[in-house]
């Protein structure tokens, strides 16, 4: 299966809604099968990874990339919900799996730096996640060297939360960072978590470019119907 372009991300429509389909609400026991049902309608998958210490989940694993990688050529933007201490064999790992983003958390700030430097080196596209929790100001620092920032709208690692409150002013804040940063590349500018039929069009007023889809997408009565909705928005 063919890698993306180079490109990939500046080529990513900019006139809708960027549609990024989590692999975690997939029908994991088919999942091959549900990736090619969904495919028609995907710009970007989305892998998380959680170490079961930094988020309460514990999912995917490198082997689970390289094998979507050989499905499929969409992006493969892969979040990382780990430890310091392993973040940087984590990326090493990913990298080598076929990832074509890799997004770091802005709370991993004590190797956040080398971090994004072994990202550079391998030679993909870097991101940055926030939790909820986190001043969306600890980012700004960072910005000028992200290709993704991924704001998280509920508690990390959970599925099935209501979007916080404050989702919508931190996207506002996020995105005149990124305006501020003056950046010659494109910086994306995404929303994970609480994403429901009620919330997306929120998200997408406060400045989303793209909203991680799970269930929304792939639970869908009519995904075609869906999809038509949200790149309406």
């Amino acid at each position: 299966m063919a890698n993306p372009s180079k490109n990939w991300i500046s080529t990513l429509p900019k006139d809708r809604l960027i549609a990024e389909f989590s692999v975690w609400s997939g029908d994991l026991v088919n999942l091959e099968q549900d990736l090619k049902r969904v495919d028609p309608f995907v710009d970007v998958l989305h892998i998380d990874v959680a170490d079961g210490h930094f988020a309460p989940a514990m999912l995917f694993f490198p082997d689970l990339v390289a094998g979507v990688r050989r499905i499929s050529s969409r992006p493969i933007h892969v979040h990382l919900m780990v430890d310091d201490k392993i973040l940087l064999s984590q990326i090493e790992q990913f990298a080598d799996a076929g990832s074509d983003l890799i997004s770091i958390h802005a709370e991993n700030e004590t190797v956040a730096e080398a971090a994004l430097d072994l990202i550079e080196r391998k030679g993909i596209a870097a991101g940055m996640v926030l939790r909820v929790e986190t001043p969306v100001a600890k980012v700004k620092k960072f910005v000028p060297r992200l290709n993704f920032l991924t704001l998280l709208g509920t508690a990390i690692g959970v599925k099935g939360q209501g979007l916080d409150e404050k989702a919508g002013e931190r996207l506002q804040e996020a995105k005149e960072i990124i305006a501020q940063a003056g950046s010659t590349h494109r910086i994306v500018l995404a929303a994970d978590g609480g994403i429901r039929e009620h919330t997306v069009p929120l998200l997408r007023g406060s400045g989303a470019e793209t909203v991680v889809l799970g269930s929304l997408a792939f639970n869908a009565p009519s995904l075609e119907e869906r999809m038509e909705w949200l790149h309406a928005l």
